[in-house]
């Protein structure tokens, strides 16, 4: 695969990001892409490693040594359509996923994995310059009709394979607009909506049909998609945020990050914000309670805004900055991870518990906190606090929202809350209803998301048809 000795030959070179000084003052996509030479260079380095584990470390399972293998040669429309052969989405992907391809690469054991997540980026990206990604209606049509809620990366994964396999996909979105945490969630720096929009478009001409504020089991009856509809897919996400509940949690400036961060994707989509009043970091002391990509998410956003300082919470321990390969590789190892938007200016404490909030005419305005140990336990003596005119909390998500859909439904749910459901069938509880994503996962990132799409789509056509030609 690439080039034979290319991996002696070829150093690492990865994608660039424009300067934090400029970059803070848009709320565009940074990214500087690389060459097609420095592409195919980088391909080039693909080592023919005998056991591919950037397979197995890649979700949807996307044959990256054959892709890789064709960029080398400047095959990029095979490359295409050898990518899309596994994954439906590959520009999201290729802008927010964290490559764990890359960590399972073989020349990640030296730190210098094969720029796969780029890669593939540049291979979606020519394949809409070059206008190859088009629509792929049915030649046929089967006349059962699928109802799907919900259009995140799973709902629109499962929504395409079961469209392009000739049934009558109607799709079911509470917003004004397709796309979930892609469109509502994952700010616009790190992916811009046209990208969404655009798959949508092409889902709309293979035959898909969205109904937008439909929000089903809420101002939408349930029975409308079971009565009328021959299978039913539940593909909502996992939206109950995770709490904080301390003394002073009720204090005005204290919002999930899921409050905080779609009012700015509306704002760049001039969408109206909602019913909320406006949740702004401007001229603010910002305080981010959770390390990972939604903390960070919130700390771009508020770099954006103009806030005075950002401060990021972590209440476990600091990690490692280079991992032991001999006890990790090839899986997804724990380290400090530093993404574009802590270099845009935050300070990061690691082993810290907030114990309350504290504030004046209802409004926060300090933290109290305290050092935790290794098991989590606060150090007496180490308390002291932080000011905050803004408190986004973004500590994950704990499972689906359970008011409405679920509840109306009566699905059975899995012990953390998720509705309940095997890999192989991913029906629920219910005749017909299925479920995928992070609805049955939990969180989980996008690439996992478009994995189950894809397959509760092929469940979902053998339990129509009988049989089926769709890829697991």
């Amino acid at each position: 695969m690439g080039k034979i000795t290319g991996f002696l030959e070829i150093d690492r070179q990865d994608r660039r990001y424009a300067p934090a000084s400029d970059r803070i003052r848009h709320y565009n996509e940074f990214v500087i892409p690389l060459s097609e030479e420095a592409t195919r260079n980088q391909a080039a380095r693909c080592m023919n490693c005998g056991i591919p584990y950037c397979h197995s470390g890649c979700p949807v399972n996307n044959q990256i040594p054959d892709w890789n293998d064709l960029v080398y040669r400047g095959d990029w429309k095979d490359a295409l359509l050898n990518l899309q052969s596994t994954n439906n989405f590959p520009e999201f992907t290729g802008r927010v996923c964290p490559a764990p391809c890359e960590a399972s690469c073989t020349l990640n054991l030296e730190d210098t994995p094969v720029t796969i997540k780029t890669i593939e980026c540049a291979i979606a990206d020519r394949g809409w310059q070059e206008g190859w990604i088009v629509p792929e209606p049915p030649t046929r049509r089967t006349g059962r009709k699928v109802a799907v809620v919900g259009s995140g990366p799973a709902g629109l994964a499962c929504a395409q394979q079961l469209a392009r396999a000739g049934h009558d996909v109607h799709v079911f979105e509470k917003h004004a607009k397709a796309g979930g945490l892609l469109q509502y969630g994952i700010p616009d720096f790190k992916l811009e909506k046209r990208h969404v929009d655009r798959r949508v478009a092409q889902l709309e001409a293979e035959g898909v049909v969205f109904h937008y504020g439909a929000h089903v089991g809420v101002n939408l009856p349930v029975e409308r998609i079971t009565e009328g509809f021959d299978a039913v897919v539940l593909a909502g996400g996992a939206e109950q945020s995770r709490d904080l509940p301390i003394p002073g949690r009720e204090l005005g400036g204290i919002h999930f990050a899921m409050d905080f961060l779609p009012q700015q994707n509306r704002r760049i989509g001039n969408e109206p914000i909602g019913d909320q009043p406006p949740i702004l970091a401007t001229r603010k002391h910002v305080v981010v309670i959770g390390g990972g990509d939604t903390g960070s998410d919130c700390i771009g956003t508020s770099a954006r805004q103009g806030a005075l300082s950002i401060t990021q919470l972590e209440i476990m321990p600091k990690p490692p900055e280079k991992e032991n390969k001999a006890l990790t590789w090839p899986n997804w190892p724990l380290r400090l991870r530093t993404s574009s938007s802590h270099e845009e200016g935050a300070e990061r404490e690691f082993s810290v518990m907030t114990q309350k909030f504290t504030g004046q005419n209802g409004q926060v305005k300090k933290l109290v906190c305290v050092r935790c140990d290794e098991k989590l336990q606060p150090v007496p003596g180490s308390e002291f606090e932080l000011k905050a005119d803004l408190v986004l909390l973004a500590m994950g998500f704990v499972h689906p929202v359970h008011e409405g859909l679920i509840k109306t439904l009566g699905v059975e749910l899995d012990p953390r809350g998720n509705v309940k459901a095997d890999t192989r069938a991913y029906l629920t509880s219910l005749p017909k209803v299925f479920t995928a994503g992070d609805m049955r996962r939990g969180q989980s990132l996008v690439v996992w998301a478009i994995r189950e799409g894809r397959q509760v789509a092929r469940a979902v056509d053998e339990f129509l048809m009988g049989a089926t030609n769709l890829p697991r």
